[in-house]
């Protein structure tokens, strides 16, 4: 079973993911920022991700706290879940179009944190949502996932639109490289480990 449960609590947060690899695509989430749940949804709808987030953060003073902490308990939820990485594909790709937005997600399941982020938002703000998280979600993402990903948005003149295609791009790049290889055993790597 292929499933983590991370609870990271701090003076600024208190954060709960739990999720399930090999889910349906359902998700609970409860974040307190309504812009990042729809985002979340995307992920696990598209990424075939059962996902249940539970957070409270000092939401008085930005989303900045919070926004960034779902992401680092998010990452080590899916190394935890992810385990060893055995028969896995490790990469992931995938182009989401949104009307005239499209974006490029690339995975990589490498154990290396790494993030390229190539997003250049028609607006700073989402609604409520400070358009600049988005980033920071990821940061903490890739950094406790141990992964590397590569985020690029080719086109789009409306911010949401953009925000969408990344997140759906990123759940369809993870669920690809999380999928079982039929013709492999071992950890995808001449180093014997990830």
């Amino acid at each position: 079973m292929r499933q983590a449960e991370i609870i990271r609590n701090t003076l600024e947060t208190k954060v709960r993911v739990k999720l399930d690899l090999d889910g349906g695509g359902n998700a609970r989430l409860e974040s307190g920022i309504p812009f990042l749940d729809h985002m979340l949804d995307q992920v696990a709808r598209h990424g075939l991700i059962d996902l249940d987030v539970e957070a409270q953060g000092d939401l008085h003073i930005d989303a900045h706290h919070t926004v960034e902490d779902i992401g680092i308990a998010f990452g080590q939820a899916l190394a935890e879940a992810a385990g060893e990485k055995k028969g896995l594909r490790r990469y992931g790709q995938a182009y989401v179009p949104l009307d005239e937005a499209l974006s490029r997600v690339v995975v990589d399941l490498s154990g290396r944190p790494g993030l390229e982020f190539h997003v250049d938002f028609a607006r700073g703000w989402i609604g409520q949502f400070e358009a600049d998280l988005v980033r920071e979600f990821f940061q903490g993402l890739v950094n406790h996932a141990r992964m590397t990903v590569h985020i690029d948005n080719l086109r789009g003149v409306n911010a949401h639109h953009q925000a969408e295609t990344v997140f759906k791009a990123f759940g369809r790049a993870l669920r690809m490289a999380l999928e079982a290889d039929p013709r492999a055993s071992g950890v995808p790597s001449t180093k014997g480990m990830l």
